[in-house]
């Protein structure tokens, strides 16, 4: 299929979910952060969003600049699908804000003809306010239960493209972690967490996760195909 008409298949599919992004924060309310990402583009990838106080990202934000642990983004860094634009949806996992929050995620994947994944659409909703009036309620019935006390909020530091990718790659190593010492499963861990956290959309990603870990780039994308087939089983 030509690059004009797949382009053109993508701008109508972004255009199409633009409008959904308010509309399910209005109906679901501030708790539910929605997120449309165009994942060509890793650099500025939100093209949209509501509530975005959540994980404190805007319009333009980066991939990385998201919640931990996303199942949606290891999701659209899969090999292409052979079967043409068969979306998917990765339901009900947690991912966790750089202030230690727990979200419940789910996200949509789209893709184009050639069965490419261009877009996500994101729903992440901060618990922390229901978990407080639990631990509230929990309180007053058991009053010699310990008060929860919710973690306040705090917006993630602004951080460069450059710096994000390092602290991912080095979160993922773990600290004083080396490659020199790393066993083979420890390294395919690792590119799991670095695929979760959005890594391998962004350009030059692989390289750096291969030059980290000491091995090619062929075995990266090898340790992230093992990784697809242990969660198919």
């Amino acid at each position: 299929m030509k690059a004009v008409s797949l382009a053109a298949e993508r701008a109508a599919v972004i255009n199409a979910l633009r409008p959904v992004v308010p509309m399910l924060a209005a109906m679901a309310g501030p708790h539910l952060e929605v997120v449309l990402h165009d994942v060509s583009k890793p650099e500025n990838s939100v093209i949209a969003i509501a509530n975005g106080h959540i994980s404190g990202r805007s319009v333009g934000s980066s991939v990385l600049e998201g919640p931990q642990n996303d199942r949606g983004f290891a999701a659209a860094t899969r090999l292409k699908s052979k079967d043409g634009a068969v979306h998917s949806l990765v339901e009900d996992y947690v991912t966790v804000t750089a202030d230690g929050r727990e979200l419940r995620s789910a996200s949509a994947i789209f893709r184009d003809a050639s069965g490419e994944p261009f877009a996500t659409l994101c729903l992440n909703a901060d618990m922390s306010g229901f978990q407080a009036a639990h631990g509230w309620l929990s309180q007053m019935l058991k009053p010699m239960v310990a008060a929860v006390t919710p973690t306040p909020a705090v917006a993630p530091p602004e951080s460069q493209m450059d710096t994000l990718m390092q602290e991912i790659i080095s979160e993922a190593v773990g600290p004083g972690g080396s490659a020199e010492t790393m066993k083979r499963e420890e390294k395919i861990q690792a590119v799991g967490a670095m695929q979760r956290r959005g890594l391998f959309i962004v350009k030059g990603g692989v390289e750096r996760a291969a030059a980290a870990l000491q091995v090619s780039r062929f075995t990266v994308y090898n340790y992230m195909e093992q990784l697809r087939r242990r969660e198919e089983e």
